[in-house]
C-alpha cells in the first residue's frame, strides 16, 4: 500500500522482453537505499516488486498483464518515472489511500495554464465513472491528486508548482497516456449498493452506527 507521495523521479535505464516477464531496470537513489528484495514499490503507480538491486539501481519483473492494463509497456530508456516505497505500518498518510492496482488508462485530453495554474483535464472510459466524486482522490501516475470537474468520461485536476516539481506530470502533453487508480474508498462504496437501491445515504449511516 502508498500513499501517493512521490519521494523520487528514477530513470528507466532499460525494460526488456525476457520469456513471459519483462525486466524493468530504474536508476533512483533514496528508493534504493531504502528498499529491499522482496519490497514493493510504486512505479508510475504500479505497485512492482523489487528482484534485485545495485547501488543506485533496483529491478523489477513486469508480468505481461501489469504490460497490457498499464503504461508501462511505452518506457523508454531515459524516461523519468514516479517512485513511491511502500507505507510502512505508523508512517504518517500525506495523501490518500493507493494500492497500485491500475484501474484503467487514460489520456491527457488538454493542459490549461494560466498564470500560476496548471489544470490537467484527463480521460477516461466511462464505464468507471462512478468511482469518482469531486473533490475526491484520484491517483495520476501514483500522485494522489484530487478531482476537479466531472463528466461521464473526463475529469480534471489541478497541480501546484510543488506537484509539477517533484514528480513527472510536469513533462505530460496533450495525447500522453497515464495509469489511473480510483480510490479504493469508493470502490467498496459502490459495491456495498445493493441492485436498484440508493446506495450509502445519510439514513444507511445512522442505520449501521455512524
Amino acid at each position: 500500500m502508498f500513499t501517493g507521495i512521490i519521494r523520487e523521479i528514477g530513470t528507466v535505464r532499460s525494460l526488456k522482453a525476457a520469456g513471459g516477464l519483462y525486466k524493468l531496470e530504474v536508476a533512483c537513489k533514496d528508493v534504493s537505499a531504502s528498499a529491499d528484495i522482496g519490497d514493493s514499490v510504486s512505479v508510475n503507480g504500479v505497485c512492482l516488486t523489487v528482484t534485485a538491486k545495485a547501488p543506485g539501481a533496483l529491478y523489477f519483473d513486469v508480468v505481461a498483464e501489469t504490460i497490457r492494463r498499464t503504461t508501462l509497456a511505452g518506457l523508454r530508456s531515459a524516461e523519468r518515472v514516479n517512485l513511491e516505497g511502500s507505507l510502512k505500518a505508523g508512517s504518517g498518510i500525506d495523501g490518500h489511500f493507493v494500492l497500485g492496482h491500475v484501474d484503467c488508462v487514460g489520456k491527457v485530453v488538454e493542459i490549461i495554464r494560466a498564470g500560476g495554474e496548471f489544470v490537467m483535464r484527463i480521460g477516461f472510459p466511462g464505464r468507471f465513472a462512478g468511482l469518482l466524486v469531486e473533490k475526491g482522490s484520484v491517483a495520476i501516475e501514483g500522485v494522489s491528486l484530487t478531482a476537479g470537474e466531472i463528466s461521464d468520461n473526463m475529469f480534471s485536476v489541478y497541480l501546484i508548482p510543488q506537484t509539477l516539481k517533484s514528480t513527472s506530470l510536469g513533462s505530460r502533453s496533450a495525447g500522453s497516456s497515464v495509469n489511473i487508480e480510483f480510490d479504493v474508498i469508493g470502490k467498496y462504496a459502490v459495491r456495498m449498493k445493493p441492485p436498484g437501491g440508493a446506495g450509502i445515504t445519510e439514513s444507511f449511516l445512522k442505520e449501521n452506527g455512524f
